[in-house]
C-alpha cells in the first residue's frame, strides 16, 4: 500500500513539474522583426499573439519592471513590479516572451496589484 502512494504520489508531483515547465516569461533582449513591427508605442500595455502557445508582452514604462507569473484555477496572473517610475524620464518598452500553457483560458495583468486592460491585442 505505502508502495502504491507513493507511486501516485510522484506520479502526481512530475504531472504538476511537467505543467509549471509549459508556462514561462522572460525579458528579450533581442526582439523579431516580426513583433517590432507590431508594438505601437502610444499604446502603454499590449499584448501580441504568436499562436496558440505564444504570446509577447509589452508595456512602456520608466521604471524597472520585474515580472512574475502565478495561476489560479483556469486564469494565468501576470504581475509587473514597477520601481524607481519617474514622470520626467523617457518611457522604454520592456518586452517579455511568455510561453502559455493550454489549460489557462484567462489573462489578467496586474501591474503594481492594480489589474489592467491590455491597450493593444494583435496577432501575428
Amino acid at each position: 500500500m505505502k508502495k502504491l502512494l507513493s507511486l501516485l504520489l510522484l506520479s502526481a508531483l512530475m504531472i504538476t513539474a511537467c505543467n509549471d515547465a509549459a508556462l514561462s516569461i522572460s525579458e528579450l533582449e533581442i526582439v523579431p522583426d516580426e513583433v517590432l513591427e507590431n508594438i505601437t508605442p502610444d499604446d502603454t500595455l499590449q499584448m501580441i499573439n504568436e499562436g496558440d502557445d505564444i504570446a509577447y508582452i509589452v508595456y512602456f514604462s520608466s521604471g524597472t519592471v520585474t515580472p512574475r507569473l502565478e495561476t489560479e484555477g483556469e486564469m494565468l496572473i501576470i504581475q509587473l513590479e514597477v520601481t524607481g517610475q519617474e514622470e520626467d524620464d523617457e518611457e522604454k518598452p520592456y518586452v517579455y516572451k511568455l510561453t502559455l500553457d493550454p489549460e489557462l483560458e484567462m489573462i489578467d495583468i496586474l501591474i503594481n496589484g492594480k489589474s489592467v486592460p491590455f491597450d493593444r491585442v494583435t496577432a501575428l
